[in-house]
C-alpha cells in the first residue's frame, strides 16, 4: 500500500516541480557547474561533496534547485520520499515558507502519516539550525564541508572566555 501511496506522491511531484521552478524561482539562474565539475573541487570542499552526493545517488542537478541537494548534506536528511517531507518540515522549522513547501506537506502528511514522529523531529532540528533556507551555496562550494556543516548545525556560537 506504501507503494502505491509514494508513486502518487512522485506522479504530483513529477507535475508540480516544473510549475514551481517556472512561478517561484523565475529570478533564480542555474548554476556554472555540472555534476563532473562539482567532482573536481578540492576534496573537504561543499562542491567535491555535493558531486559525490550526484554520483552516489545517480541524481543529475535539476536547473535552479541545485540548493536543494545542498539541504541534504547539510542536515543529514536522506531522500527517501518520507525523508524528502521530513526536508520540507526542516525548512519550515527554519524558516522558510512558501505555497510549494506547505503543500508538500499538507499532501505528504495526509498520504504517508505514519512518518509523523520524523517530521515532528525534522522541524525542530530546523529550528534548531543557523537560518540556512535563504542562501545561495554556488558561493560556498569551495569552503570546507565540515566547517559548513558544523556552522549551520549551532544555533549559538559558543562564547569561550
Amino acid at each position: 500500500m506504501k507503494k502505491l501511496r509514494v508513486k502518487f506522491l512522485l506522479f504530483i511531484y513529477d507535475k508540480t516541480q516544473k510549475l514551481y521552478r517556472t512561478y517561484f524561482k523565475k529570478k533564480k539562474r542555474q548554476w556554472q557547474f555540472n555534476e563532473k565539475q562539482l567532482l573536481e573541487f578540492h576534496k573537504d570542499s561543499l562542491g567535491r561533496k555535493l558531486g559525490e552526493f550526484y554520483k552516489k545517488h545517480g541524481f543529475s542537478m535539476i536547473p535552479k534547485m541545485e540548493n536543494h541537494d545542498v539541504h541534504h548534506l547539510i542536515t543529514g536528511i536522506g531522500t527517501q520520499f518520507e525523508e524528502e517531507i521530513a526536508m520540507q518540515y526542516l525548512l519550515l522549522g527554519n524558516g522558510k515558507l512558501n505555497a510549494h513547501l506547505l503543500a508538500a506537506i499538507v499532501l505528504g502528511t495526509l498520504i504517508l502519516p505514519e512518518y509523523m514522529r520524523m517530521y515532528k523531529n525534522a522541524y525542530r532540528k530546523g529550528q534548531n539550525m543557523r537560518t540556512f533556507h535563504h542562501l545561495d551555496f554556488e558561493a560556498l562550494l569551495w569552503q570546507n564541508f565540515e566547517h559548513l556543516h558544523d556552522f549551520f548545525r549551532q544555533k549559538e556560537t559558543p562564547v569561550l572566555y
